[in-house]
C-alpha cells in the first residue's frame, strides 16, 4: 500500500487530501468522514505506523486532526500531543513528528465537491443573455462602450458597417446612445457557452452560426470615432509638447493623407496590442492588421505598407513585431520550449548540434513540413487561435510565433528519425503524464530523470491507482536513475 493510503469503498469520492512537500511521496486522497493516515513517519524508515487521525464533523463545517503517534506533532507550529485533537482548516500544515527534520510534512487541502459547487452557480436569466438585433442568445458576445450593451459579434459587426456608411456616427442598436468603443466579451463568452449547454433547444443551425462568422469583423477591441461640430468660435491651440513627453498615440492618417488613404470622421480605429497607437480599422485592406494566432492587433505591417517609418515622436511599432512566420529568424529557444523545462531544452540543443545542423535549419524545416499539413505534425496540441488556417505565408505576432517554434521543437523531438539520434543522448524512461507533468515544474530530480517530451500515457494516467491525485510521484522516480550521456 502506497505511503497515506487507506482502503475505501468504490462509492466513496475523496472530499479532501495531504499534500506532501516532498515530490517523492504522494497525496494522501480523505474519502470517509473518520479516516486513519498510515504511513512511514520518518523519511529513513519504511515501516508504516498510525499517526493520526482526520475526523469530520457532522456538519460539515469543521475537520480536525488526532495524533494517534506515540511521539507528539506539530500543526500550523504548534505542538500536538499523543491523542490531542486540534481543528484543522484548508491550507494547515501538519508535521508527521514533534519537527519537520526528518518527518514528512504534508498540507491539508480541501477538494470542491459537487454540493459545494452548486451554491457557485449563478441564475441568469435566457432573455438577459439575447441579442436586441438578432433576439437569438448571444454569438461570439461583444460589448458596446460607454452603455455597455451586448450583442452578436456579426451582429454588431454587420451594424457597425452599415452605420458608418450612413451616418456621422454610430449608435448602440438598444439604447440609441452613442458607441465610442466595442470589444469581445470572453467573460459573457463562458455564460453564453453555458446557456447553450443547459438548454440545447437554444442552439441555432450551423448555417446561421456560418453566416453570422462569416459577418464578423471585431476581432480585438475597436475605437469609434465620431464627427462632432465644434462650439468654438476660435481654434483650441493645442498645449505646446514638452521635449519628454511621451508618443502620439494618435492615427497618423487622420487629417493626413497617407499611401492614399485618409480618415474621415466616421473611421472605426484599431489600438496596437504594443505602442497602443492607433490605426484605421481597413477590413479590404491586403495587408492583415490582426494576428491569426490571438486575434491582437498590430500596427507594424500596416504601417510598413503605408509607408510609415518608425520615429519617436508617433506611437508606430517595428514591422519586426509582427510579420510573416517566414520573415521570422531565430537563433536561441523561446523560454516556454519544453514547458520551460531546462533540462528537456539542454537534450534538444545537443540533439540539434549532433545532427550538424542549427536552430535555424530545424525550424525552417519543420516549417515546411507544418506547411504541406505533415502528418508527423498533429496541430491539435499547437496553443493558437485558428491553427488549421495557420500557414508559412501567416502574420504572426512574436509571441505566437515563440507558441509555433516551441510546438515545432515539440514535433522534431518525438520524430521517429530524431528518437534514434537520442538514443546516444539519453536513455530515460517516458513520464506517464508527458507534457502535461506538472511535477517537472517543481522536482528538478524528476525533470531531470524522466522523459517528459512525449504524450501522456493514458493506459497509466487514467487508471484507477492515478485518477484524482495531482501526480503520482514516487511510482514513478523510484528505482536506478537513468543515465543522461554528457556532451
Amino acid at each position: 500500500m502506497e505511503t497515506g493510503e487507506s482502503s475505501r469503498t468504490a462509492d466513496e469520492s475523496p472530499w479532501a487530501r495531504l499534500v506532501p512537500f516532498d515530490s517523492r511521496y504522494s497525496d494522501v486522497e480523505i474519502s470517509s468522514k473518520e479516516m486513519v493516515v498510515s504511513s512511514e513517519n520518518t523519511r529513513s524508515s519504511k515501516l508504516k505506523n498510525q499517526w493520526c487521525k482526520i475526523t469530520r464533523s457532522s456538519d460539515l463545517c469543521t475537520t480536525s486532526v488526532q495524533n494517534l503517534s506515540s511521539n507528539t506533532i506539530t500543526v500550523d507550529g504548534k505542538v500536538l500531543e499523543k491523542n490531542g485533537t486540534m481543528v484543522i482548516k484548508c491550507g494547515s500544515e501538519i508535521v508527521s513528528g514533534p519537527d519537520a527534520e526528518g518527518h514528512l510534512t504534508y498540507r491539508f487541502s480541501l477538494i470542491p465537491s459537487p454540493e459545494n459547487c452548486e451554491k457557485l452557480k449563478i441564475s441568469v436569466d435566457v432573455e438577459h443573455a439575447k441579442c436586441c438585433i438578432c433576439l437569438n442568445i448571444w454569438h461570439d458576445v461583444v460589448t458596446a462602450a460607454p452603455c455597455l450593451h451586448n450583442f452578436c459579434n456579426g451582429c454588431f459587426s454587420e451594424w457597425l458597417r452599415r452605420s458608418l456608411e450612413k451616418h456621422p456616427r454610430v449608435l448602440c442598436p438598444q439604447c440609441r446612445g452613442t458607441v465610442q468603443f466595442v470589444g469581445r466579451n470572453h467573460f459573457l463568452h463562458n455564460i453564453e457557452e453555458g446557456i447553450l449547454q443547459t438548454d440545447s433547444s437554444l442552439r441555432r443551425d450551423s448555417d446561421e452560426i456560418a453566416l453570422l462568422d462569416g459577418c464578423a469583423t471585431i476581432k480585438s477591441n475597436l475605437v469609434i470615432s465620431s464627427t462632432k461640430r465644434s462650439r468654438r468660435k476660435r481654434p483650441h491651440s493645442p498645449p505646446p509638447i514638452e521635449e519628454n513627453e511621451a508618443a502620439d498615440i494618435s492615427c497618423p492618417q487622420c487629417g493626413t493623407e497617407i499611401g492614399g488613404f485618409q480618415c474621415n470622421g466616421t473611421t472605426a480605429h484599431l489600438q496596437c496590442q504594443i505602442c497602443a497607437g492607433m490605426m484605421p480599422s481597413r477590413t479590404n485592406s491586403s495587408v492583415p492588421q490582426h494576428c491569426l494566432g490571438c486575434d491582437r492587433a498590430y500596427c507594424g505591417a500596416y504601417w510598413l505598407s503605408q509607408g510609415v517609418a518608425t520615429n519617436n515622436s508617433q506611437a508606430v511599432c517595428s514591422p519586426d513585431t509582427f510579420k510573416l512566420i517566414s520573415e521570422y529568424t531565430i537563433s536561441e529557444m523561446p523560454a516556454l520550449t519544453h514547458e520551460n523545462n531546462r533540462f528537456e531544452k539542454d537534450i534538444t540543443e545537443r540533439c540539434i548540434r549532433q545532427s550538424g545542423k542549427t536552430l535555424q535549419d530545424v525550424i525552417s524545416e519543420m516549417i515546411v513540413k507544418f506547411n504541406s499539413r505533415d502528418r508527423e505534425i498533429g496541430r491539435s496540441r499547437l496553443a493558437l487561435n485558428h491553427a488549421e488556417m495557420i500557414t508559412a505565408g501567416t502574420h504572426l505576432c512574436k509571441t505566437c510565433y515563440d507558441k509555433l517554434v516551441a510546438f515545432l521543437l515539440f514535433s522534431y523531438r518525438v520524430a521517429p528519425e530524431t528518437k534514434h539520434t537520442l538514443l546516444s543522448i539519453s536513455t530515460r524512461r517516458e513520464c506517464w503524464y508527458g507534457y502535461a507533468c506538472r511535477t517537472q515544474h517543481h522536482s528538478e530530480d524528476h525533470a531531470r530523470k524522466l522523459n517528459h517530451v512525449c504524450h501522456p500515457d493514458p493506459t497509466k494516467v487514467g487508471s484507477p491507482t492515478t485518477r484524482g491525485r495531482s501526480q503520482t510521484r514516487g511510482s514513478q522516480t523510484g528505482g536506478t536513475p537513468s543515465a543522461i550521456s554528457s556532451p
